[in-house]
Parts: structure tokens; sequence; C-alpha cells
């Protein structure tokens, strides 16, 4: 079985014109979205599209019409974006609901060829308005089994204290007996912002879903005062606050 948890750590380090660095502990679950159905028959503590422990919905992810299901919005993303449609497996990296309730500052796609390496990646970016927007980017030759890196220029609205002139870096290492991503934000002037979500492997069972429950019983709750609270602390640093420029695009949807 290829699907896993993830237990780890999110890092951000704002490096100017304020500075300002937080890390907390988090687990995420890394779901082969072929395997989906027959985990939700496995196990008990997880379930697909109905009330659980921890639960994965399909509408908390992409924004397709209901029924259509998740991969074919992954598809569907990639082809807008000119890319060709996964040939192989697709995996969603992401943290669960938790008794109901989820907030996913961030989705990892990762969408595989047939001989299992990577060829794109989907990353799904919500923000605390409502919004979410998805960048797909192609995996260069040469990176399908290694360390992959890509960039993108900024056309989403996340914080009210980043400007939206700005560009984004990755460098993923694809999960394996752990995983991690780096991201660095660069504006006029140079990097203003760097982050990591990083985690180790743990088989995906009743046993290790129960063990990250008991050690992260409210880590949605965790992740929503976190922004809100380092918000608080940057503004009070002297963060510039910076209004949203404009209503969401096509591409973004209400977060239901």
């Amino acid at each position: 079985m290829r699907s896993a948890i993830y237990r780890g750590s999110v890092m951000h380090s704002r490096l100017q014109p304020v500075q300002h660095r937080f890390r907390y502990r988090v687990f995420s679950l890394l779901i082969d979205l072929d395997e989906l159905p027959q985990l939700a028959r496995r196990l008990r503590w997880l379930s697909h599209n109905r009330f659980n422990l921890m639960s994965l919905y399909d509408r908390d992810h992409g924004d397709a019409p209901v029924g259509t299901g998740l991969r074919a919005w992954a598809e569907q993303t990639l082809v807008a974006a000119g890319l060709k449609p996964p040939r192989g497996r697709i995996e969603l990296l992401c943290f669960p609901r938790i008794l109901g309730y989820v907030f996913n500052p961030l989705s990892l796609w990762l969408c595989h060829g047939p001989g299992g390496g990577l060829e794109a990646v989907i990353y799904e970016v919500h923000n605390t308005f409502g919004g979410r927007h998805a960048y797909a980017l192609p995996v260069a030759a040469g990176q399908e089994e290694g360390a992959v890196a890509q960039r993108c220029g900024k056309e989403f609205y996340v914080s009210p204290f980043m400007p939206m002139d700005a560009q984004y870096s990755f460098r993923l290492r694809p999960p394996g007996e752990a995983f991690s991503l780096l991201i660095r934000e660069r504006a006029e002037g140079g990097e203003i912002l760097r982050a990591t979500l990083s985690g180790r492997r743990r088989p995906l069972n009743d046993r290790e879903l129960l063990r990250a429950f008991a050690a992260h019983p409210l880590m949605t709750l965790k992740v929503i005062a976190a922004i809100h609270w380092h918000a608080l602390r940057l503004w009070r640093k002297g963060a510039r606050y910076r209004p949203n420029p404009g209503k969401a695009r096509p591409s973004e949807a209400p977060a239901p």
C-alpha cells in the first residue's frame, strides 16, 4: 500500500522588511487516489465523504462538480494549465478533517507517469478568506526520481502582509521514507519568505491514526489559531497591511 501518514512539522520564516519565524508540529495523510475506496472500507478511524474521527471529503479539495471525483479534477487542472493528464497514479498529500473540521493552507497533488516517475505537481493553496487556487507545474526531465525544483509567479492572495507582485520557487523531495518541501517567495528587493513542510513516513492503519490524533487532537484549530496569532504579531511589528487587490479569479472557488 502506497498511502501513508507523515508526521513532521511546518516552519515559516519572514525575512524582510519585518523578521518573524515560527514552527509547529503537524501530520499529513498521503492518499493514493486509487486506494481511497479500499482505505475507507478497511480503516475504522478514517472515512471518505462521511464523518469520522478523521475523514477526507472530496469537496475540501479542488472544485470539481459533485460526483466527478478527485482524479477528474486533477486531470482537468493539468489540461487547463497546458499539461498532459497523468498517465499513472495520483497521490494527494493533505491534512485530514479531524472530527469534521479541516483547513489546508497547502495540499500537494503528485501526478505520476506509468513508470512511477513524477510528471507534475499541483500546489493547491487555500486562504482564510474562503478562496483557493491551484498552481499546476510540470516536472522537468531528469527530476522524476529525485528532488524536484519548480517555480511560478504568484497569482493568489494569501496573506494581507505579503505583496502580490512576487514569485515562488519550490524544492520538493517526494514522499518516500520521508518527504520535504521548501518554498521561497521573492519580491522586489529579494527573498521575503521561506517556508518548509516535512515529515517521516508511518503506516496508514488504525493504530497510527489514533496515535496521530492523540498527539494532535486539535491540529486544525492550532493551524487556524497560529495563522491569526502570527498575523497579529506581524502587524504589531509594523508589517504593512495589503488589502485584497480584487475578486477571486475564475480558477478560484469559495471553500465550503
